[in-house]
């Protein structure tokens, strides 16, 4: 059984759209374009003087050709020595012989010599053609009718002999006619854009889409990749374009994907603007359609669409459209509407499938009930896809309400915060500092085959952006403060604010390259840092996130960046953002810094990296030795049950307890009945970092110690004795070296 595929009715007014659409420069069916047209254009050959298109090496398709017969030498040399003109155009050699103007006939001589000098029994061609010799000559003046042609016409001709014998190869024409065809060279057909096979429908269309395609100014379009779609046209029934989808378009030309993608992307886009001719823009004729073309709205320079044919009721339907199109007006990006159309689909056909819900008033707690658990047995290993979901249900109610979408919706249909699943806590992303070690060394960073890319990497790793901030920085993002020090401004796009985050001398002069590596690429009117290096003429399109991604994870593996284990190391580039957080909390940097240097919303979001400073410091702490009154060791089990309730105490301690030489174990919640007397206090404790402090007080107490006796005031003497009895059992505890076995010490757990 064939299939026959459903072809698209062409409306009776398209033509007379398309003919008042293309403008006279692309209504014609032969169009010729200069080689430095910035769409249609490859770029002039490198050889001073050739206009011809870049076909290999920066070379013409002539050049090139010459360039290889020479040997392949030095391309710059060559350019400089090489003749520009075609080799229709260039002069014909002349006789060796001196004052002779013939043409060459064989042996570098014309023919009258080239016989004489064989009679004479090919002598040395030096010493021959030093003897002087008469020979015919032409009238005064007389030269080869060939315009660019200065040699003396051969006998009988008006042509001289290499031309001359062209002439009769081609069938002696008229000798005028034959002339001019050497003025006027032919420009090679791959310069060339030939619509004339094509049926008036589809030359309509091309001339449109070609016409469309320059005013973007967004992709290169060779004259070559053009011909391969017309000649395809050429061939296939259709009269128009919209008389197959694009998705047939594109499994019928050329060779299977991934070859011929350039002539399959140009059909591709062909369709997709016709269609747009047909159907029109703008959120009037776009709203009813199942399926929205982003791009004719004005939101997207791609091909993004939002479908809304899988949402089976009417009214879902309609109020997703309308809180789609408010969500994309209130300026969110693409990817989020689609993730709340998409969560919006599932509820939809989960009602379809399960109940005979239609409308929203029929709606109610039950029915949310059901469908939290569908989503629960569906994403029970992913609770962050499972909250998501509730979120984006519950911003739709919300939303219907507040604009008084439809009234009827009941006020049961609410989720309260228990219908979230618990998420579960995210384990610290940031990269170790072994691999950090491997990624920042200058070796390796020069190993990057584009300066781009490494400037981008420098920025990520020192300044914390986000990469896709740092790929859409402005060409003029350094700015310096009243006291020069200077700072990089970015875009926060998730916050949607400008920010400012310091940069040091090197970042400085690295984006002071790149901008002038822009403006050699770009001299007019760039205004990105990284702009695309392909398919970008104007360079307004930003480098694309995916594109930096591939040329880091290749560099990775050049630089075989390895674990502590020797594995392989793979991440991406948001984990260094959470590595310079940890790394500036690690060195005491404030938390609120912290915040504003990586332009956080709120300090819960950074109080994340204060926990990991948190965890360093308990590792230090839980190394260091502490004695208490009596100069014995006290360790804390990190494994024990009391561990992280030690820790906190301690924290809290020392942030309300603090003493000069030491901290407090008593719980803050109690009251001290030593008065300050901490040295003979039981809970004490302290460290070797107090060692100083014990000398100094132990040299305060045996001052006081010696006047208390002076004035006989026994009792003080006795409490200073005890502190400094303490005092001396402390600093020897102190003092004593590290003992492995750690015998006699105090251990709580």
């Amino acid at each position: 059984m064939t299939i026959v595929p459903h072809r698209r009715p062409v409306p009776n007014s398209l033509r007379g759209r398309l003919l008042a659409m293309v403008r006279p420069e692309f209504r014609r069916e032969v169009l010729v374009f200069d080689a430095e047209d910035p769409v249609f254009g490859t770029g002039a050959c490198r050889v001073a003087g050739c206009r011809r298109h870049i076909r290999g090496h920066g070379l013409c398709a002539g050049h090139h050709l010459r360039w290889k017969k020479a040997g392949r030498p030095d391309l710059e040399q060559f350019a400089a020595a090489t003749d520009p003109r075609w080799m229709l155009q260039r002069p014909n050699l002349a006789c060796a012989f001196p004052g002779c103007n013939y043409g060459t006939a064989r042996q570098g001589l014309c023919q009258l010599h080239a016989l004489r000098w064989e009679r004479a029994g090919r002598p040395d061609r030096e010493g021959w053609l030093a003897i002087p010799q008469d020979f015919p000559r032409p009238p005064e003046g007389a030269s080869c009718l060939i315009a660019h042609c200065t040699l003396w016409p051969a006998t009988n001709f008006v042509f001289c002999r290499s031309h001359a014998n062209t002439w009769k190869v081609n069938g002696r024409p008229d000798q005028e006619v034959f002339a001019t065809r050497f003025s006027t060279v032919d420009i090679p057909a791959d310069q060339v854009i030939n619509l004339t096979e094509l049926r008036e429908q589809l030359r309509l269309e091309m001339q449109y889409a070609l016409q469309c395609r320059a005013d973007e100014r967004t992709s290169k379009t060779p004259p070559t990749v053009v011909m391969q779609v017309v000649r395809f046209l050429a061939t296939v029934g259709e009269s128009s374009l919209l008389q197959a989808s694009e998705t047939e378009w594109r499994g019928r030309i050329g060779r299977p994907a991934p070859k011929d993608s350039n002539p399959r992307a140009l059909l591709a886009y062909a369709h997709r603007v016709v269609s747009d001719l047909v159907d029109g823009g703008g959120w009037e004729t776009e709203f009813d359609r199942d399926q929205w073309q982003l791009r004719r709205l004005g939101l997207s320079d791609g091909n993004r669409t939002l479908c809304f044919g899988e949402i089976p009721q009417p009214q879902f339907k309609l109020l997703a459209k309308r809180w789609a199109r408010w969500r994309l007006t209130c300026g969110l990006s693409y990817e989020a509407v689609r993730r709340a159309v998409a969560a919006l689909t599932r509820f939809a056909t989960f009602l379809h499938r399960h109940t005979h819900i239609q409308v929203l008033t029929q709606l109610d707690r039950a029915v949310l009930e059901r469908y939290l658990a569908d989503l629960h047995t569906h994403y029970v290993d992913n609770p962050q896809r499972q909250g998501s979901h509730i979120g984006l249900l519950g911003s739709f109610f919300h939303a219907v309400r507040q604009h008084q979408w439809d009234t009827g919706l009941p006020t049961s249909v609410v989720f309260f915060p228990e219908d979230y699943p618990k998420r579960r806590e995210r384990l610290p992303r940031a990269l170790a500092e072994h691999v950090m070690a491997q990624v920042e060394h200058p070796d390796n960073l020069a190993r990057f085959g584009d300066d781009a890319y490494r400037l981008v990497t420098l920025l990520l790793i020192r300044c914390g952006l986000r990469v896709s901030d740092a790929l859409k920085l402005a060409f003029d993002c350094l700015v310096s403060d009243a006291d020069g020090a200077p700072y990089l401004r970015y875009v926060n796009h998730k916050m949607k604010r400008e920010a400012l985050v310091p940069v040091d001398e090197q970042l400085v002069a690295l984006v002071g390259e790149q901008q002038q590596h822009v403006r050699r690429r770009w001299p007019t009117d760039c205004h990105l840092l990284f702009p695309r290096p392909t398919k970008n003429v104007d360079g307004r399109l930003p480098l694309s996130s995916s594109t930096y991604r591939l040329a880091l994870y290749r560099w990775l593996q050049h630089c075989q960046v390895r674990d502590e284990h020797g594995q392989s190391v793979h991440f991406t580039p948001h984990q260094w953002r959470h590595t310079l957080g940890t790394r500036m909390i690690n060195r005491d940097v404030p938390q609120e810094v912290v915040r504003r240097i990586l332009d956080h919303d709120s300090p819960q979001m950074t109080a994340h990296y204060a926990r990991l400073h948190d965890t360093t410091i308990r590792d230090h702490w839980e190394k260091a030795r502490k004695v208490d009154i009596h100069g014995q060791r006290v360790r804390l089990d990190p494994g024990g049950p009391l561990a992280e309730a030690a820790w906190a105490k301690h924290r809290l301690s020392r942030a309300t307890q603090a003493l000069p030489n030491g901290y407090c174990q008593l719980p803050v919640q109690q009251s001290c009945p030593h008065a300050n007397a901490c040295l003979t206090c039981p809970m004490f404790l302290t460290t070797p970092d107090f060692l100083d402090q014990h000398h100094r007080h132990r040299t305060d107490v045996l001052q006081i110690i010696s006047a208390a006796e002076a004035r006989g005031q026994q009792r003080l003497v006795e409490m200073n004795r005890q502190v400094l009895t303490n005092l001396d059992t402390i600093i020897a505890g102190l003092a004593a070296p590290e003992d492995p076995s750690c015998e006699g010490a105090t251990h709580v757990s």
